[in-house]
């Protein structure tokens, strides 16, 4: 049977959001109209574990978020494709709540609202700016679990190669070609990147990113920086506060 929707996890070196990811997953009611595909790389071992048997995994030779969610995306055969971090956990009615969406013959995509999971005012804070952004502009991140037409992705032809920031720029041609909806209710997703390098310094890097994109300017250059350091989890925290809580000086050897 076919499945009405097809969740795709980019995964790097994340294993253990991972496993609690698809856990959730599990639970929630509509998921056996569904299928799970999981595009990793890194750590074969322990996202095998995770994985767990209870999605499909796929190891394309691609390292980006963007290269990972296009193959699974690929392999997929649902009507609709949701896009979902490994560290993301939908609300308890997110496939009625997409399915209700996209009854909307108008509709070719959206995203959930946004709210970070770990209750720290900071991060409530920067969750609200975030909510007036979002609302506004209807540019969506893909820590919102962006869903869209599997048809309409093709015809887009999926996310663009880009190392930082795709999940903005697919948001923005997906609004150009058509209707989108926010579904109210949030989905929550961790904030351990924000926690971990500082949550204002952090959401301070990110606004100068999109300032950059916004004014057509090079953001390509500090994707790797974003991403943090390679072989860590996502989220990591950056070289020169890891040597500075190792009381050393950044950039002098271990």
């Amino acid at each position: 049977m076919t499945p009405r929707l097809s969740i795709i996890i980019p995964a790097h070196n994340d294993a253990a959001a991972l496993a609690r990811t698809l856990v959730h997953l599990a639970t929630l009611p509509g998921v056996e109209r569904s299928e799970t595909i999981v595009a990793a790389c890194g750590d074969p071992a322990t996202t095998a574990r995770a994985v767990a048997g209870r999605a499909r995994l796929l190891r394309p030779p691609a390292s980006t978020r963007a290269a990972l969610m296009n193959a699974g995306a690929a392999a997929a055969g649902g009507e609709t494709l949701l896009f979902l971090h490994a560290d993301s956990f939908p609300p308890p009615d997110a496939f009625a709540s997409i399915d209700k969406a996209m009854a909307d013959a108008r509709v070719l995509g959206g995203a959930f609202a946004h709210r970070f999971l770990e209750p720290r005012w900071s991060l409530r804070a920067i969750s609200r700016i975030n909510r007036m952004r979002y609302r506004i502009t209807r540019n969506y991140y893909g820590d919102q679990g962006l869903f869209v037409r599997a048809e309409v992705f093709r015809r887009m032809g999926g996310y663009r190669p880009l190392d930082i920031l795709e999940d903005l720029d697919f948001s923005r041609r997906l609004k150009r070609m058509g209707r989108t909806a926010l579904i109210p209710v949030p989905l929550h997703t961790s904030g351990r990147r924000f926690l971990a390098r500082g949550p204002w310094r952090t959401f301070c890097f990110i606004v100068w990113l999109l300032a950059l994109h916004t004014l057509g300017l090079a953001t390509q250059p500090y994707a790797e920086r974003y991403r943090g350091p390679e072989g860590l989890p996502p989220g990591s925290p950056w070289p020169q506060r890891r040597a500075r809580r190792a009381g050393m000086a950044p950039g002098e050897a271990a």
